[in-house]
């Protein structure tokens, strides 16, 4: 008897102590990274192992301390209540356009949530002791030249996802575009991360926005349904737009490439009516001031519409080809087909130009006033090619 004693109360303090330990190591373990920035907002995102309450205290770009003075606190609420869980969506708003910020991100762990009690335990937050603050910049639309970098098709290669960005930084690109693929699938959240997001955060994220055109690999996988927890977007569907200086970007879905009905999707499909829904949502779009007056109009979709190819390519050429057409559209970005093909405007039924990324080129686009110029780099940043299209 006395053995058994002996044996459950070792037994209780091991559970204790890992009970401690792994108070202990709650932590961060993806993030930060920018989405959706426009003028006068910005979401700063996070993962955390663990659930948790979470922040971001933002300070102006200047020669203060971060703790020069007591920051102001943004929490990710809903229903003006603070949300608890492990991915942390923090939406900045009130902002000034074209102004440099420095942030920093907290999550203090929750370990017990009850009807009427919650418990906290530890809090975390990231470097600024070391190290210089995170930064970004939010967009100013009357700005007369912007720049940015375009990839897909990565399917989690993170050495080829190294080569296309090279030193992002020294290009001092507005924003990246993933045009679609990005993985083979969402099954895990450690996939997506492990994947291509990990390297991302690495390069780029933390300090440069990147906006998400899903293609048709996103689609796929358990996690696929939270696509939108990880990347929103603010239609709240993965199609959007937004405003970058003189550019207008409608970033569109073409969603899965073959019927509902195919044995893959395993009677969850229902990607047609989604289309058709997005196509009706693009009819105003093209329709609204904002689109008209812009400079520029640049579409960034995945599946390209173009080819008698399968269906999703068809559906995508029967749905949106025709609006796009009549819309004065400066420039398409496809990719998926994991080969480079270029159609001139009145080329592939297309009323304007189509570039067709392949998945070893990276775009660096350059839009001012006058043109788009474009450069497609291979993954040793040579040259691959270079275009330009005058404004209309």
């Amino acid at each position: 008897m006395k053995a058994v004693k002996k044996a459950a109360f070792v037994l209780l303090g091991l559970l204790c102590w890992t009970g401690l330990y792994a108070q202990e190591t709650f932590g961060i373990i993806y993030g930060p990274y920018l989405q959706q920035i426009s003028e006068n907002e910005a979401t700063v995102m996070w993962i955390t192992d663990r659930d948790a309450v979470s922040w971001v205290e933002l300070a102006p770009d200047d020669n203060t301390h971060f703790y020069a003075q007591e920051r102001p606190r943004y929490y990710q609420s809903i229903g003006g209540r603070r949300h608890i869980g492990a991915v942390h969506a923090v939406r900045l708003k009130g902002l000034q356009k074209g102004t440099t910020y420095r942030y920093r991100i907290y999550s203090t762990e929750v370990i017990r949530f009850e009807d009427f009690n919650v418990d906290y335990g530890k809090t975390v937050a990231s470097e600024v002791y070391r190290r210089e603050a995170d930064v970004f910049t939010t967009f100013d639309n009357e700005k007369q030249s912007i720049r940015f970098t375009v990839v897909n098709d990565v399917h989690e290669k993170n050495d080829l996802l190294a080569d296309m960005l090279g030193n992002v930084h020294e290009r001092n690109p507005d924003f990246i575009i993933f045009n679609g693929d990005m993985c083979s699938n969402m099954q895990t959240r450690e996939q997506v991360f492990e994947g291509f997001m990990k390297q991302s955060i690495a390069r780029f994220a933390s300090n440069i926005p990147f906006f998400y055109a899903r293609g048709n690999h996103e689609t796929r996988g358990r996690l696929a349904f939270d696509y939108l927890k990880y990347f929103p977007s603010p239609t709240g569907e993965p199609y959007y737009t937004f405003r970058c200086g003189p550019a207008f970007f409608v970033v569109l879905d073409g969603a899965e490439d073959k019927p509902d009905s195919d044995m893959e999707y395993y009677g969850l499909g229902n990607y047609d009516s989604y289309r058709e829904e997005e196509a009706r949502w693009l009819e105003k779009i093209v329709e609204s001031e904002e689109f008209k007056q812009s400079p520029y109009r640049i579409v960034i979709l995945h599946v390209p519409p173009s080819g008698d190819g399968w269906h999703g390519l068809m559906e995508v050429k029967r749905l949106f080809l025709p609006i796009l057409n009549r819309a004065n559209i400066n420039l398409m970005l496809s990719g998926h087909l994991h080969r480079h093909i270029y159609y001139p405007a009145g080329q592939a039924d297309c009323n304007f130009p189509l570039l067709i990324n392949s998945n070893v080129h990276a775009l660096d686009i350059d839009v001012d006033m006058q043109r788009i110029h474009l450069i497609i780099r291979d993954r040793e940043q040579k040259i691959f090619k270079t275009l330009q299209f005058p404004r209309k």
